[in-house]
């Protein structure tokens, strides 16, 4: 017989308390950074934040499933190579078709990029994984190791002969963020006070 342990209500209270505090603290940090250091601590901010999310995302792998996997980068980097490429001019400076195709140009909305790039990323694990599943250990991380340098040196690569990722120097003009209307850019003043669009990231 399986006995099911509920929750108590001190731990659901301790739970929802630390949840609001870690939430005021997300609100107040780039306040406080931006009064402290400036803008600069703000970014510091922002960055450290994605790579905690990346790091979430490689627990899973490593952490849960036991899996080394070196290469976990490499996924990001089709996701945000497939943003970048929807979301800004640089397809119809290569590809001219798609300007009788998109006369306004490509302004993909990030509600729509999002579970594109994610879908992307699992096709390619899957790519990766189906010849890979039976290998282990140092094995499974040298593959996936590779995987990432590949990815990293095809991307690097992919401006000739037709320039698709522009190279080392990367692709610009990307759409800011813009979500429900709210643009992730300019300065905003709310209630008297004045925020600039990079606390909202």
């Amino acid at each position: 017989m399986t006995t099911v342990q509920l929750q108590t209500p001190v731990a659901t209270r301790k739970f929802w308390s630390g949840m609001t505090l870690f939430c005021l603290a997300l609100l107040l940090a780039p306040i406080v950074a931006s009064q402290l250091g400036g803008n600069y601590w703000v970014r510091v901010i922002d960055f450290a934040l994605l790579y905690i999310m990346l790091a979430l995302g490689l627990n899973i792998v490593v952490g849960y499933t036991g899996l080394l996997d070196m290469g976990f980068i490499a996924f990001y980097a089709v996701g945000a190579y497939l943003a970048a490429l929807l979301a800004s001019p640089h397809l119809l400076e290569v590809f001219p078709i798609l300007a009788v195709w998109f006369p306004d140009g490509l302004h993909t909305s990030y509600l729509l990029i999002i579970p594109l790039a994610a879908l992307v990323a699992a096709v390619c694990g899957i790519v990766l994984g189906a010849p890979t599943l039976k290998l282990r250990g140092d094995y499974l991380a040298i593959v996936t190791l590779g995987f990432g340098e590949i990815i990293r040196i095809l991307m690097r690569n992919l401006d000739r002969p037709v320039n698709i990722t522009n190279g080392a120097k990367g692709i610009t003009g990307v759409d800011t963020l813009n979500l429900f209307g709210l643009k992730f850019s300019g300065v905003y003043h709310w209630f008297g006070v004045k925020v600039p669009a990079l606390w909202l990231w």
